[in-house]
């Protein structure tokens, strides 16, 4: 389905239906691919929660193409829920959000990093390589640290390379 007339009237559904419908419009749109994601975004920047729960999951299931324009969403909104909700969505989406996540937690944009590191923490593993890197080799003191607590955060997928890399840094410190 990639149809315009389709997507808008699966994303009304997302908007009015009852759960069954609102479902399988979840469904649709995600099996719709790129053609959906702007729509989405709109509707969740445009709703309450109930169709941004939806419009979420269908983001997660087109993937990969939702990352960047979620991230320009939440750049140019203030509106916390809606941030939320794409966080959720990016998380989900996993690895394949994890470079633009890392991009956003080493920027200046300092609203926004409590969302990234909520969602890189809930990606786990795949994030845990370049957070590594960040806490070793970023000039910025304060954005080690950052990353060196996601790691801590995760638990068990990040705490042998934490410890590696604390281990590394004692022993250079005479």
């Amino acid at each position: 389905m990639s149809d315009e007339k389709q997507i808008r009237e699966a994303v009304e559904t997302l908007k009015t239906g009852d759960m069954h419908a609102r479902r399988a419009a979840t469904e649709l749109l995600g099996s719709a691919g790129e053609a959906a994601v702007e729509p989405l975004i709109r509707a969740m920047l445009e709703s309450g929660n109930d169709l941004r729960w939806y419009a979420a999951r269908a983001l997660v299931r087109i993937g990969s193409p939702s990352v960047q324009p979620l991230l320009r969403a939440m750049h140019e909104t203030g509106d916390q829920d809606f941030r939320r909700y794409a966080m959720a969505a990016l998380a989900e989406i996993g690895e394949a959000a994890v470079d633009p996540l890392i991009e956003d937690l080493i920027s200046e944009d300092e609203e926004l990093r409590p969302y990234v590191v909520t969602a890189l923490c809930a990606i786990g593993e795949p994030a845990v390589e370049p957070l590594t890197e960040i806490m070793k080799e970023h000039p910025d003191r304060k954005i080690q640290t950052c990353a060196a607590l996601l790691l801590w955060k995760m638990g068990e997928p990040g705490a042998a390379p934490l410890t590696e890399a604390l281990q590394e840094e004692r022993s250079r410190t005479p």
